[in-house]
């Protein structure tokens, strides 16, 4: 058996969406190949039909979308034509996936070893104790801590990157000859996102499978990939070997999505050196308890989601709060936005300590510090038009519907966006465009001071660069105030001035961004910036940066 053997051939795969929807189709004529022994990545932004793809060749199409016409072989065999029962006997078996979201893969329900164990009980006759070896001989092969102990945890007890492992353990239970990731590290901070992925590659490697590993990120392709494909909207625009498409992109798109990838080389910007502190946490303290049993238990743990952490932003400062997920740095900008209530400490805007203050006594000051959220879709009420959603805090401090409703107006084109859609519903718009008007309702009290919660890690490269940019130029043209939130180094590096790192609720880093960057004083520090994927495309890539952003 050949390493180029093909194990999966996909020719001509058109996939039909469901009528009503903003195109006929979801994939259009697709064609491409996985051998054995190689990471083929499939690679585009949201609504490119990679994921459709991946869930084509499962068999796990969504209802009312359908594969119209072409073939999906499986060593010679036709998926589409398979029948559901000889579908079942393939996926888990022979053709495995790992899901973007562990969390809602996995049933909540019951614990991580049974449906470990669940998967090889349904196609092998192994007894119980042979399965619960070989799941703990999965549980080490992916690393994860005290196999036994994990088989008898839940999924909400352990962290993302854990809850990935149990998925890729799950996957690879009877050792298939196909696996496909779907975004298996989206969701994940920088460091365990590096660990997965090199567990990824050492898995395929000692196993000689064929990974078919679908992402939008070329930080990821770099360190992966054998070989690339380009997905844009539902047709595949380039296929070739990783160093050909990485580093001599043919097709327009693929040049704007590599030129798309934030830079790791800090942006300089000229602030005022004797600008005023305008926010500042000293001694800010925050704690939280878990564990404990609804009867009033007293096995418990103390959280220290925030230690004695001391901050200070300048007026027209953008300050990077970074760090992994768990190190403390959104329960950091909820306090001192006064979403959440600090256990210690002084939160100052200007000479004001709003930490003591009442609801009421803080009500003239909230419209001083706005908050733009991670998940623009989440944080903005379904049931409300996006005029009303901007104008509600104008009205709620006085202004008049009718000039609170133009105001929504004008600040949509701020953002870029038509003025005429007040009257639309948040699920119209795509996610850049929801983060937006996230953006203009944070914008509509006129705020000093913008308080930014990973306002694009949901986000697709190109869209999160056009974001960022917006983001820039409105601090810049309104004087704004940032607290910027982020665990992606590439982001902070273009956005920010100053860079504090948080790991387990203590800043272990301060300084300029740029100097941090050159020179990590923290071991954290460097660890978290050697963790990036694809550094060297984040330095340099032959591309035109501007050119291709301005075209994103």
């Amino acid at each position: 058996m050949s390493a180029a053997e093909t194990v999966l051939e996909v020719r001509s795969l058109t996939v039909d969406l469901p009528e009503g929807a903003d195109r006929r189709h979801a994939v259009a004529d697709v064609s491409f190949e996985l051998h054995r022994n190689e990471i083929l990545c499939l690679v585009g932004e949201s609504g490119s039909g990679k994921s459709v793809t991946s869930r084509a060749i499962m068999g796990l199409l969504a209802h009312g979308v359908r594969a119209s016409s072409g073939e999906i072989l499986f060593r010679g065999e036709d998926l589409l034509r398979a029948t559901p029962k000889r579908m079942r006997e393939l996926r888990g078996s022979r053709i495995s996936m790992i899901f973007q979201e562990p969390m809602t893969a996995l049933n909540p329900l019951k614990r991580v070893g049974d449906q470990v164990d669940e998967v090889i009980a349904v196609h092998t006759g192994t007894p119980k104790a042979k399965r619960i070896e070989r799941i703990v001989e999965l549980f080490d092969a992916v690393q994860l801590p005290e196999p036994r102990r994990l088989l008898r945890s839940f999924p909400h007890q352990l962290s993302g990157g854990q809850r990935q492992r149990a998925m890729i353990a799950m996957a690879l239970a009877l050792e298939p000859a196909i696996l496909i990731a779907d975004e298996p590290t989206t969701a994940l901070d920088v460091t365990t996102q590096a660990q997965i992925l090199a567990l990824i590659h050492r898995i395929q490697g000692e196993r000689h499978m064929g990974v078919l590993f679908i992402t939008h990120d070329f930080g990821v392709v770099s360190e992966i990939a054998d070989r690339v494909a380009v997905m844009q909207s539902g047709k595949i625009v380039e296929t070739g070997s990783a160093p050909q498409v990485l580093g001599a992109p043919r097709h327009p798109y693929t040049r704007s999505l590599i030129a798309a990838i934030p830079s790791l080389v800090p942006k300089e910007r000229k602030r005022a050196a004797d600008a005023p502190a305008l926010l500042s946490a000293i001694a800010l303290e925050k704690s939280y308890r878990s564990g404990g049993s609804l009867l009033g238990g007293k096995d418990h743990r103390v959280v220290h989601a925030a230690k004695r952490i001391d901050l200070t932003v300048h007026r027209g400062e953008t300050l990077g709060l970074v760090g992994e997920s768990g190190s403390g740095k959104s329960t950091v900008a909820r306090c001192i936005a006064r979403l959440a209530e600090a256990d210690g400490g002084r939160i100052l805007l200007g000479d004001v300590d709003l930490r003591p203050l009442s609801r009421r006594e803080l009500r003239p000051y909230r419209r001083r510090i706005q908050m733009v959220f991670q998940d623009p879709y989440g944080s903005l009420n379904p049931r409300r038009t996006v005029g009303q959603l901007i104008a509600e805090g104008p009205m709620v401090h006085g202004m008049r519907e009718r000039e609170a409703m133009a105001k929504a107006s004008s600040l949509l084109e701020l953002v870029g966006m038509d003025p005429r859609a007040v009257g639309r519903y948040p699920h119209e718009f795509s996610g850049g465009q929801r983060q937006r008007i996230g953006i203009a309702r944070a914008l509509a009290l006129d705020p000093e001071v913008l308080v930014a919660d990973e306002p694009v890690s949901a986000l697709d490269v190109s869209i999160q660069a056009q974001v960022l940019k917006l983001l820039a130029d409105i601090r810049d043209r309104l004087h704004l105030t940032m607290l910027f939130i982020t665990h992606d180094l590439r982001v902070a590096a273009q956005v920010c001035d100053t860079i504090a790192v948080m790991r387990y609720g203590e800043i272990v880093e301060h300084g300029a961004t740029a100097e941090v960057f050159r020179n990590p004083q923290n071991a954290y520090t460097r660890e978290l910036l050697a963790a990036v994927p694809g550094k060297e495309l984040g330095m340099a890539t032959g591309i035109d940066r501007g050119g291709a952003e301005a075209s994103a």
